[in-house]
This record gives structure tokens, sequence and C-alpha cells, in this order.
């Protein structure tokens, strides 16, 4: 073994979450670093789905929705993800994508200002979607949308309505200071609204203690839910009331099943729902979140801290770029380095059973869920890593493609 090798090993010995690994269904002999795009699937998932289709659609049919609980649903699994966020029950709703969520929160912040009063500050190197709901956001209500890098700069520069920032930056892995930027937004007067997705379930979040205004983010990442299962979004109790969000659809009425002409949005973060929900994909996040229930993220946070240590020390020596900060405060769970041949390198990496993700132009990620992978899975990857980009076999024809990831 190498010296590398000999380090994890003992690192994974000393794992207080080595046992959680079992709990997901991982490939033998692959390497999975791409948690941060698509979580890999809970053990429990496949029964209970196969459990809702052949006998809560299957033999319950219709009576599903009262029996079953599938009514229940949003609002049930909303506060279990609200427990990994921080929030207090009646808070978290889940039901629709993250971009349905987004334009949602986004619209309702806007509406707390004044008709035509300030603009929408946002990240200028954030997730594309979130940057495309900002601008139809802003031509549909007539505001103006900031894009910047630095948005304490921007909260002194001028009216600022609406703070939409992501709390873990997509490309580089960077974190954000949730508490502090908040109160920045909130002394200059300013509504905030959070992109969770590349947080939680990573690392421990606290929206009421941190008195985050809205929040939303995705399932599929960390918490494992499944490729595209529903989004989730956060309200603080203090503005469920005066909530006034842009989507009404008939699940989010105060008497769904009057059938009535005219809106009346329900009490609470029920307003929140809109139509009728993906059952079998929210049924499935339900089941993924079971691994959570005996899980300290303050412990999942330490050791995803550590793995982070390992690998930019690893990839650091091969003579990479990491462009992720090293500050564990300032650091989220991926890793990312620059390569000019991004593309290729992954591809050649996915042959050899290593599956990160690419960032174009030249960005190569490394998703670390610290409850399934190990020191010992890094120390290979870093392995192959190098021997890809010294050997130059990435530049062969058939690795000049795209890799089918996300």
């Amino acid at each position: 073994m190498s010296a590398a090798e000999l380090d994890a090993a003992e690192l994974d010995a000393a794992d207080p979450l080595a046992n959680w690994r079992a709990r997901f269904v991982l490939p033998d002999g692959l390497i999975y670093l791409d948690g941060n795009s698509l979580g890999a699937l809970p053990a429990p998932v496949a029964a209970r789905v196969g459990d809702v289709v052949a006998r809560q659609w299957g033999t319950d049919l219709v009576r599903g929705w009262n029996d079953d609980g599938w009514w229940q649903a949003p609002e049930r699994i909303g506060d279990r993800i609200g427990t990994l966020i921080g929030a207090a029950p009646g808070q978290t709703v889940t039901g629709d994508s993250t971009s349905v969520q987004l334009f949602n929160a986004l619209v309702a912040a806007v509406r707390m200002w004044p008709e035509g009063a300030g603009a929408i500050v946002t990240d200028a190197g954030q997730f594309p979607t979130d940057g495309y709901v900002a601008d139809s956001v802003g031509r549909l209500l007539g505001r103006e949308v900031v894009r910047t890098g630095d948005p304490y700069e921007a909260l002194r520069g001028g009216e600022v309505a609406v703070l939409a920032w992501s709390t873990v930056d997509f490309r580089t892995g960077q974190r954000w200071d949730m508490s502090g930027l908040t109160a920045a937004a909130h002394a200059a007067g300013a509504v905030v609204v959070w992109d969770l997705c590349h947080a939680v379930g990573a690392l421990p979040l606290r929206v009421d203690a941190d008195d985050v205004d809205l929040a939303v983010g995705c399932t599929y990442k960390y918490l494992s839910g499944g490729p595209g299962s529903p989004a989730f979004m956060y309200v603080a109790r203090r503005h469920q009331a005066g909530l006034d969000l842009p989507l009404t659809g008939w699940h989010g009425h105060s008497r769904p099943f009057a059938m009535e002409a005219g809106y009346q949005a329900a009490d609470g973060i029920a307003r929140g729902r809109i139509g009728t929900p993906p059952m079998l994909s929210m049924l499935a996040l339900d089941a993924a979140l079971d691994v959570f229930d005996d899980v300290d993220l303050d412990v999942v946070r330490a050791k995803s801290l550590r793995l982070g240590e390992f690998f930019i020390a690893g990839a650091g020596e091969a003579g990479f770029e990491v462009i992720t900060p090293r500050e564990p405060e300032r650091r989220g769970s991926h890793v990312s380095l620059r390569h000019p041949d991004a593309l290729p390198v992954m591809a050649a990496l996915i042959e050899a059973g290593v599956i990160g993700d690419v960032r174009p132009p030249d960005v190569l990620r490394f998703g670390f869920n610290a409850l399934y992978t190990s020191f010992g899975d890094l120390a290979r990857a870093l392995a192959i890593l190098g021997e890809v980009v010294e050997s130059g076999r990435y530049r062969e024809a058939r690795f000049q493609v795209r890799p089918t990831v996300t």
C-alpha cells in the first residue's frame, strides 16, 4: 500500500460513520464521487417504492390519499427535512421542482417590498437556473437584477429588495456565512432567499437561529432522494400569514375540496403547496430520509471536512490547481480542481471507475457524501487521477466526448 492508502486505512478505521456505508447501494469496484449531483441509492428505498406501487397504488388506489397518508406527505416530509436545516415544524413543504420552488419564493420575497422599489441582488457565478429565474422575476415584477460576486458591497451600494444567494457555490465549493450575510441583508432592509441545494444533508444548517426569511433546496444530492426528487421550500413562520405566492394551485387552497372559484390561501406552510405532488418520487424521498434518523450532522460535517482536507492535500501534491477554499469554514462538501482538458480527463476517470463531474470549461468536481465516501475511496481516486493525467491517455480519441454525467 502507498503512504496515502495507509493513511486512508487508518482514518477509515477511526471513522464514526463507517457503518453508514452499508445503508446505501453502491456498485462493487466503483468510486462514486458525484453525490453532489445525484446521491447514491439508500437501501430502504427500493422496498418502500415497491410497496407504494404494488400495494398502495395497486391495491388501495385512490384511497391511498387518505389510507396511506398521501395528502399529508408534502408537509410531513417537509418537517423531516426541516429537522436537517434547523427549522421548527410547520415551516417547510415539499412537492415541486427546485426551479418552481425558487420562482415561488423569489416572487413572494419581492412582493414583500413596495411596488417598483428595490433591486434583486444575486450571485454572478451561481447555478444557471437561479440566474434564469431571477431574470424572469425581474422582468415580471419590473425589478432590476444585479449580479455580483460581493453581496456585502451590493447591499451597501443601493436599495435592495431581495438578496438571492447560494449557501455553497456549485462550481468552487465555497461556503458562504448564512448568519452573517442574512444579518447584513436585514440591516440593509432586504429579504433573503437562500439556495440550500449544495448544503442540505452535508452540513448543519440553522435557518431559524440565523433568522432566514425563505429558502429552497433540492433533495437528490446529499439527501439521496433520487433523480428529480421533489424540492422543498422553507418560509419562516413570521412571514407565512402575509405570503403572497404567484403559483396558487388547488392543494394550497384553504378548502381544496370545496372546488370553489377564487383562491383563498391555506393557513401556515400549507399555502406553499401548489398542485398534485409526484407521489412515487415523494415517497421514495421519504424512505431515503430514513438514513438520517440517527445521524448527527455535526459528525457528518466533521468527516466531510477531513475528506476534503485529505483530497485537497493529495491533489495539491500531484500538482493540480485547487479552486475550492482551503479554510474549513469556507468550504462545502465538494472539491473542485482546474484542468484545461477537464472533459476528457473526467471521461477517462469514469472509464477507470471513478465518477465525478465537470463544470465547463475547465473544472473537475468531486463530491464527498460523508455517509458513504471513505478515505480509501479518495486515496484510490487520487492515484487513478494522477495516472490518467501523467500518462496522457485522456488525450485518446475515445475520451474527446462529454461525460454522460451532470
